[in-house]
């Protein structure tokens, strides 16, 4: 299929596409035919106030005129990689082109021949301790499990994790997700067995279920996913979410509930996600193009608006690049001064013990 989709395409200008020399080559105008070509990018898994994804969406389809099919927006990173497992076959609009999958994800679906390798033009700008060396993900923005917490409701605001067993906290407490397939979630839950550890890397899964059984059974765990619609209504007033996300729902609000973001005192998990390619994208220079928009200068500050730290930060900090009135909306840098950024083995270890213990050792379906 990937062979097929360049033909419309010189060789040159196909090779330059495939290998990620895009803007070296001048080939960005063929690239730019190829995916209005196909007409339609198909992305999953991307809530509009996820990152200001809506905007991000606005922009490709405003500046380049492609139409943009969303499946499941609020999909885990676990659904992603099986939808790209379940349409292997299938060029009709259930299958997804791109996908955006937190960082233990990648390279188990590069391992698993699911994703493509594409090198954007601004690749050098990408730490390499954030991307495959061989292009078939890399790291896209970041940022810390926080708590988001309804202040109409939660009169005293917790501070770090373990005051979040305490009684007043009671149908008070919930997670981002389903721990058993969400990255956010299964993060949140890494968190609070972090600062529960002492900050243990390796005993942070196994106490942190321990930490949700004892929350569980106090009556404060309330399985609900947690996102801005059961935020606003009382739901779940307190939500364990990545910090862009947790002020991205509070201000969308508008202050009906009034809102604080905690970052904790201890158990700071900061969280890298990562874009790829589906090896069987329907339309790979369309998600070729996609992936080049997200990493522009344009698209790394869609991101920002919605409060996440793009991937290239630091060199468009430094080249100036970023607006002031944006960096003056984010969490003082002092919040984020005891942030652990977990390594793929790490992650790899502490998802497989959260995910196939959260029902034996918690036992609530998280829905």
């Amino acid at each position: 299929m990937f062979e097929t989709s360049l033909k419309v395409l010189s060789l040159t200008t196909a090779i330059a596409i495939a290998t990620g020399s895009v803007a070296q080559a001048g080939a960005m105008e063929d690239l730019v035919a190829a995916a209005k070509k196909e007409g339609t990018l198909t992305t999953i898994a991307l809530p509009h106030d996820w990152c200001n994804y809506g905007g991000a969406i606005e922009g490709f389809k405003k500046k380049y005129g492609i139409a943009v099919n969303e499946l499941n927006p609020d999909a885990g990173s676990g659904d992603e990689i099986e939808a790209i497992k379940a349409n292997k076959g299938n060029t009709g609009p259930q299958a997804p082109d791109v996908i955006d999958v937190g960082l233990s994800f990648g390279p188990q679906a590069k391992k698993d021949g699911l994703i493509q390798p594409y090198k954007v033009s601004t690749w050098a700008e990408i730490p390499d301790t954030a991307k495959d060396a061989e292009g078939y993900w890399y790291g896209d923005y970041y940022g810390v499990m926080s708590l988001l917490v309804n202040k109409d409701l939660v009169k005293n605001i917790p501070k770090d994790w373990a005051d979040l067993q305490k009684p007043e906290y009671a149908n008070m407490v919930a997670l981002a997700g389903d721990p058993r397939q969400a990255n956010q979630a299964i993060s949140g839950v890494f968190a609070a067995g972090l600062s529960a550890s002492n900050g243990d890397v390796g005993k942070a899964a196994d106490a942190g279920l321990e930490f949700f059984k004892s929350l569980n059974a106090a009556g404060n765990f309330v399985p609900v996913i947690g996102k801005a619609a059961p935020f606003a209504q009382g739901t779940t007033p307190i939500i364990a979410a990545w910090d862009y996300n947790a002020m991205s729902w509070g201000e969308s609000l508008k202050g009906n509930p009034p809102y604080q973001v905690v970052v904790p005192a201890s158990g700071v998990v900061a969280g890298v996600y990562v874009q790829a390619i589906s090896a069987y994208a329907p339309h790979p220079n369309a998600a070729k193009l996609w992936m080049e928009y997200l990493y522009s200068d344009e698209g790394q500050i869609e991101w920002l608006k919605g409060f996440c730290h793009p991937i290239r930060f630091n060199a468009m900090a430094k080249a100036g690049k970023i607006p002031a009135d944006l960096l003056a909306k984010l969490p003082p840098a002092e919040a984020y001064a005891k942030a652990v950024f977990p390594t793929l083995e790490e992650q790899a270890a502490y998802k497989k013990t959260i995910t196939e213990g959260w029902d034996k050792v918690v036992g609530a379906n998280v829905k």
